[in-house]
C-alpha cells in the first residue's frame, strides 16, 4: 500500500541548497549593504512572481493581470500611512482584504475559455484597476500618485532610503518572502497542492475524480492575489511612493518573464527569475540604457532554445 501522508512529509523536507539560498540572501544584504536597494527590488520582485508562480505553476492558469493586485496592496499600503497608520506591519495586513477580495470577485472569470482568453481577461482587470484608481484622483493621487512616510519597524529601524534604511529594508522584505515562501511551500506540498497539480495536468480527468476545479481554481487564484497585494505594499512602503504605473501592463510581462526565466512550478523559480532579471536589468541598463530590452529579449531566446525547460524538469524530479 502507498504511504501517500509519508511521500508528502518527505516532499515537505528542505533540501541542503534551500537552506543555502537563504542562508546567502541574508549574507548578501549584511555584507554588500551598498547593494541594499537592489537586493530589496529583487526580493520583492520574487514574491510578485511566487504570486504568478502559485497560479500558472501550480494550477496552469496564465494570467497577465497580477499587477491589479499588485498596485491595489501598494495603494492600500499608501492610504493606511496617510490615514495616519503609518507601521509597516499594519500595511501589510491592510492590504491583503482588498487584494483578497478582488480575487475572489474576479476569479470566476478564469473558469471559462482557454489560455489566450484568460489572458485577455487577467489583462483588462489591471487596467481596469488602474483606470479606477486614476478617475478616484481624491483618493488616490491620481496621474500624480501619493507621496507618503512610514514609521520605524518595530519604533526602531527605518526602512527609508537614508542610512541604514535600504538594508533594513531588505531584511524586512526577505523576512516577509521567506514566511510567504514557507506557507506556499506547505501548500504546494498538501493535499490540496495535489489536487492542483491533477487540475493542471487534466481538468476533465480530476472533474470524474471528483476534484472540483473551479473551487480549487477559485481558492489558488485569490490566494495569489494577496500574496501580490503583499508585494505591492511591500515596495509601497520600501519606496514611500505610488504611482499609476504599478498597474501597467509591464508590470505584469515583467513578472511573466521572471518566472520563465527561473520554471514554473517549484516555487524557487519566480525567486531566482526575478533575482536574474533585476540583476540583468540594472548591470545592461547601466551599460546600454537604451537598448538594456532588447538584450533582455536576446537572453530569453537563448534560454529557450538551450533546453531550459527540460533543465528545470530535471531539478523537479530530483527533489
Amino acid at each position: 500500500m502507498i504511504d501517500v501522508l509519508g511521500h508528502l512529509r518527505r516532499r515537505e523536507r528542505w533540501r541542503w541548497w534551500e537552506i543555502a539560498i537563504w542562508l546567502a540572501l541574508v549574507g548578501a544584504i549584511l555584507l554588500i549593504p551598498s547593494r541594499a536597494a537592489l537586493i530589496n527590488e529583487a526580493l520583492i520582485a520574487g514574491l510578485f512572481a511566487l504570486s504568478l508562480d502559485l497560479i500558472l505553476g501550480l494550477a496552469g492558469v496564465v494570467s497577465l493581470g497580477q499587477a491589479a493586485f499588485f498596485g491595489l496592496g501598494a495603494y492600500t499600503a499608501a492610504i493606511t500611512a496617510n490615514a495616519g497608520y503609518d507601521d509597516p506591519l499594519v500595511g501589510l495586513a491592510a492590504a491583503i482584504p482588498p487584494a483578497a477580495l478582488v480575487g475572489l470577485a474576479t476569479a470566476p472569470l478564469l473558469l471559462r475559455g482557454a489560455d489566450l482568453t484568460r489572458l485577455m481577461v487577467t489583462m483588462a482587470v489591471a487596467l481596469i484597476a488602474g483606470e479606477i484608481a486614476n478617475q478616484n484622483g481624491w483618493l488616490t493621487g491620481g496621474a500624480d500618485g501619493l507621496n507618503f512616510m512610514v514609521a520605524p519597524l518595530f519604533g526602531r529601524f527605518s526602512i527609508g532610503s537614508i542610512g541604514d534604511g535600504p538594508r533594513n529594508a531588505a531584511l524586512f522584505s526577505l523576512a516577509v518572502l521567506f514566511v510567504l515562501f514557507f506557507g506556499a511551500r506547505r501548500l504546494a506540498h498538501s493535499p490540496f497542492g495535489i489536487s492542483l497539480a491533477a487540475v493542471r495536468e487534466n481538468r476533465l480527468r480530476a472533474g470524474a475524480l471528483g476534484v472540483s476545479s473551479s473551487r480549487r481554481i477559485v481558492a489558488i487564484y485569490t490566494v495569489a492575489a494577496v500574496y501580490a497585494g503583499i508585494a505591492g505594499a511591500l515596495l509601497a512602503e520600501t519606496t514611500q511612493i505610488v504611482s499609476l504605473d504599478l498597474f501597467e501592463f509591464h508590470r505584469s510581462a515583467d513578472v511573466m518573464l521572471m518566472l520563465i526565466i527561473g520554471g514554473a512550478g517549484w516555487l524557487y523559480g519566480g525567486v531566482v527569475g526575478a533575482g536574474v532579471f533585476i540583476v540583468i536589468r540594472d548591470v545592461v541598463s547601466a551599460a546600454t540604457p537604451e537598448y538594456w530590452e532588447f538584450w533582455i529579449g536576446a537572453m530569453l531566446v537563448v534560454l529557450v532554445l538551450s533546453g531550459r525547460e527540460r533543465l528545470a524538469r530535471l531539478v523537479r524530479l530530483r527533489r
